[in-house]
Order: structure tokens, then sequence, then C-alpha cells
């Protein structure tokens, strides 16, 4: 299903909201480009910071589309960040968000999940199955959505109106806050919650286990769910956030992406960005296993509207 569909004035209406800017000559003579924006990093080990700047940079040399990165490592204090506030369509990597507000719902209300949750819960992110995605975003509906938002401090997500999940607005930063959440005790989510959906997260079908994880070490535990989506403006979508520990470290990494010719084109950008992130924070020896990513990689489709 790569037909794509025209999101119409709406959408139009929604990306001006959201500061897309249109350059226009003033003059005679062409105006400078606003310089690209830089990776920036910080980092408490010396030397890290430049490393992974630049290879992030070589990385994204001459690779299409609108990319946003974003890095955190809990053990060296490293930080990286490109476009961290930039909007884009969330497709499927909404899903964790879902099952964060389900959790952070139950917990509010001190039971457990049903069986029937639970059910939907692994098949919405183990299998990225849609229809398990609509059942819970209906039951929680946008308003426990919200309110999970609030709490998490995810002042950027917007959800998708009119029942449209994969419409949800995202932003690097706010990815990295959720996993951030996710994997370090915190009054949002119990411990038991966090550990539930790194479970379900480090149980990804393998034809969906691309992204982020590529490149990473055998040492180190994996968890990711990733997205797709096509529509008539901004090609296609494609993203992976993605947790790791292990090897004496303990990071996150998120990689958003519109702009692709091809889906398997985003994925390819995604995975040179990870590949650079996992060598530089955990340098491994030629017989060190590393972390290879499916050559067909599979994704659900998200409904969207249809104009």
């Amino acid at each position: 299903m790569t037909h794509r569909i025209s999101r119409g004035a709406r959408v139009l209406a929604a990306s001006l909201g959201a500061g897309v800017i249109v350059p226009f000559a003033v003059a005679a003579a062409p105006a400078a480009a606003d310089p690209a924006p830089t990776v920036s990093c910080t980092s408490d080990k010396a030397g890290l910071a430049a490393k992974l700047q630049k290879d992030i940079t070589a990385a994204l040399a001459n690779r299409n589309g609108t990319i946003a990165v974003g890095l955190y490592d809990r053990t060296t204090n490293t930080k990286c960040s490109l476009r961290a506030s930039s909007a884009f369509d969330s497709a499927s990597v909404v899903k964790a968000t879902v099952l964060a507000t389900l959790l952070w719902d139950a917990k509010k209300h001190n039971r457990y999940l049903t069986d029937r949750e639970t059910q939907l819960a692994t098949a919405m992110i183990t299998k990225s199955d849609n229809d398990a995605t609509t059942t819970l975003w209906r039951q929680l509906g946008v308003t426990k959505v919200k309110g999970f938002l609030t709490a998490a401090g995810m002042t950027q997500t917007v959800p998708g109106a009119n029942g449209y999940w994969g419409l949800t607005q995202i932003t690097v930063r706010d990815e990295q806050k959720l996993l951030a959440l996710v994997t370090a005790k915190n009054t949002v989510l119990s411990d038991n919650s966090r550990a539930y959906i790194l479970k379900l997260m480090g149980q990804v079908i393998s034809s969906q286990r691309w992204g982020t994880p590529a490149g990473a070490p055998s040492s180190v535990s994996v968890h990711v769910k990733n997205g797709w989506l096509s529509r008539s403006t901004h090609g296609w979508r494609v993203h992976s956030i993605g947790t790791f520990n292990g090897a004496g470290h303990d990071y996150m990494i998120s990689v958003l992406t519109h702009g692709n010719s091809t889906m398997d084109y985003g994925v390819a950008t995604i995975q040179g960005v990870a590949r650079v992130i996992h060598k530089d924070l955990v340098p491994v020896t030629t017989s060190t296993q590393l972390y290879t990513p499916t050559s067909h990689p599979s994704e659900a489709f998200p409904a969207v509207p249809s104009s």
C-alpha cells in the first residue's frame, strides 16, 4: 500500500501553523540561503562530543529530506540534537505513546491491564497492529492522551484529530523525553509499566527491527519502535526510536525524517546515523557481532484521511 493521498487544505493550514516558511526574493539579487541546522553535541567524556558531531554530520552528508536526530547517553551525559523541535507526522511511532498513556491511566486508577488490553498492547507494539492501536486510541480518548503528554512534559506533541493517530505531530525532543521516562525511575510511569514497555519494544518482530538498532553491538540490549507513512506532501515519513542498554552505557536514539523519495531511502538514512552513534559510544573489536537489521523492512501503514 504505497499510494499517496493528499492531506488537503486542513493539513496545509496545520503545516503553516507549525512554522513552515516559504522563501521569497525581496530584491533583484538573490538572498543568501539560511544556513542549514547543524548537529549539536555535548558530553562529559573528553573528545566524544566532537567525534559524534563530526560523524553524524558526515552520515547525513548528501542525504535528501528533512532529518531530525536526538541522542542521550546517561553514562557519559552525552547529548546530540538536530532539529529537535521540528514537527513530523508520527506514523506508527506514536504507538509507544499510546501504550505509555494506557499504563499511566491504569496506574492512576490503581488497576492492572485487562487480558484484552494486554493482547491489544502486545499486537500494537510487537507487530505494529493498526486495528489494535485504533481500539486503544478510542478507548483512551484524546483527553487522556493529552493528560499523559502533560504529565510527561511532552508539550510539543499534538494528538491527531478525528481518530487519525498516525497524524499525531511529534518532535525529537518529545520522543527523547518519552524514552527517558521509559528507561529511568520517575513519578509518571511505574517501574512495572516501564519494564512492560521495554519488554514489548524488545520483542518487535524481525521484519520491523530496522532503524536505530542498526550497528548496535551484541553486548547492548535493543528496544525499538518504528513507523512510516507516505503522503503527497513531504513524501515518505520514516521514523525510528530506540533505547539501548549494556556495555557500560544507557542511551536512547530518535531519528525522524520526511521528504524521502522511498521508504527504503528513509531507512538507509536512519541506519547510517545509528551506525556511527553506536560505533562512537560503544567501540568494539572486529570480532564483536553487530546488530544487522532486516534487508526487507516492514512496518504497518496507518490509516490517513482521503483529503
